[in-house]
C-alpha cells in the first residue's frame, strides 16, 4: 500500500482528469509508505483543514515507482516512493479524510 496527499478540490480536478499528474519541475509524483506519511503531511499540509489521504494498491500502477531520497529534514537512510508518471484514478482504492493533527500517531485509519 502506498499513500498520496492531496487537498479536496486538487483531488477532484485530479479526479475528473483521470489522475494526479506528475509534478513538472522534478518528473514525478510524491507517494509515501504508512510509516513515514506524516512527515510530508506536516511539512506540506500542515495549515491546511481540507487534507485527503489516498490509499493506492501499487498493483494497479503502470507506471515506474522509484524508492529515492525525501528532502533535508527526512531522516538520512528514509527513501520515499516516487511514481514516474501519472496516478491513475483507478489505482486509488480509498480517500480518507485527514484531520489534524498530523504525527507518526495521527494518521487515519486505513
Amino acid at each position: 500500500m502506498l499513500l498520496h496527499l492531496i487537498t479536496v478540490p486538487d483531488w477532484a480536478q485530479a479526479s475528473a482528469r483521470g489522475g494526479v499528474d506528475p509534478l513538472p519541475e522534478v518528473g514525478f509524483v510524491h507517494l509515501s509508505a504508512p510509516e513515514q506519511v506524516h512527515l510530508p503531511a506536516q511539512r506540506l499540509f500542515d495549515d491546511r483543514d481540507d487534507v485527503v489521504l489516498l490509499v493506492v494498491d501499487e498493483r494497479r500502477l503502470t507506471d515506474p515507482v522509484r524508492w529515492e531520497p525525501g528532502v533535508p529534514g527526512d531522516p538520512a537512510a528514509m527513501r520515499f516512493p516516487h511514481l514516474y508518471g501519472r496516478l491513475p484514478v483507478d489505482a486509488v482504492v480509498r480517500a480518507v479524510p485527514w484531520p489534524r493533527p498530523r504525527g507518526a500517531g495521527d494518521p487515519p485509519p486505513l
